[in-house]
């Protein structure tokens, strides 16, 4: 587990090169003050993004395996992340901030609908 990336992702970079190609710019990472430090925030419009990985943080798309050794170890792992996450969006909105998840699986299949979800987000505050 130590091996595993906390920041900086193939899946996170591969988002934040399309929003700056895109010309979504002016964000910030991992940023700390937040609770969770969400992966990609933009502070002017209170938008908080989480990029989560389909097996860590269990992926209601796609579902991944659990592993077959020490079951109840990584169902319990799972089910601590999970619950940290969701904690995470209701104290982010209670500070007043939006929060939207996006999942790894669907940067990989469809990172421009993934790009026009963040500019609507983004588009609804300034209306």
């Amino acid at each position: 587990m130590s091996r595993n990336r906390g920041k900086d992702t193939s899946v996170e970079v591969k988002l934040r090169k399309a929003l700056w190609h895109s010309g979504l710019r002016g964000y910030r990472k991992n940023m700390k003050g937040l609770p969770g430090r969400p992966d990609i925030v933009f502070t002017r419009q209170k938008l908080a993004i989480f990029v989560n990985g389909c097996f860590w943080h269990r992926c209601p798309m796609c579902k991944p395996s659990t592993p077959k050794s020490n079951t109840e170890f990584w169902n319990e792992k799972f089910e601590r992340n999970k619950a940290r996450d969701l904690k995470n969006l209701e104290d982010l909105g209670l500070l007043g901030w939006r929060a939207i998840t996006i999942w790894e699986c669907e940067i990989r299949s469809d990172l421009d609908g993934v790009v026009g979800r963040i500019e609507s987000q983004l588009d609804d505050e300034k209306r």
